[in-house]
């Protein structure tokens, strides 16, 4: 038995609704809220929020002493389209240059990493 029901993933960063709009583009949600903090549902129910955090830092990967923390997997069905469209939206290629693999690794506006992941 269970203790407790995830109820959301919040994820830290300098501009909730910019980073909530990169979001909402990429899931195909929709953007919740202003100010410290936003939320886009997505259109199966699911919920990710953003909260501002003065002073934040981005993780960089893969760095020990600026860890990673947590990262985004997001199944695509083709990853070359997936590519290009959150390329277009502002994410920045972290390890995408192995075609071979099902996987590729980005970071979000704010520097958080997330993975497309061929389904």
């Amino acid at each position: 038995m269970a203790l407790a029901e995830l109820g959301q993933v919040v994820l830290d960063c300098p501009d909730p609704r910019a980073l909530a709009a990169f979001y909402a583009e990429v899931l195909g949600g929709t953007v919740e809220g202003d100010g410290d903090w936003v939320d886009v549902k997505t259109p199966d129910g699911r919920s990710l929020g953003f909260q501002a955090a003065p002073g934040f830092v981005p993780p960089a990967w893969p760095a020990p002493e600026r860890s990673q923390q947590f990262h985004l997997d997001l199944t695509v069905a083709d990853l070359d389209v997936a590519e290009r469209g959150v390329l277009a939206l502002g994410a920045k290629p972290l390890d995408a240059e192995d075609r071979s693999r099902s996987w590729r690794v980005y970071a979000d506006p704010a520097g958080h990493p997330f993975c497309l992941c061929r389904c």
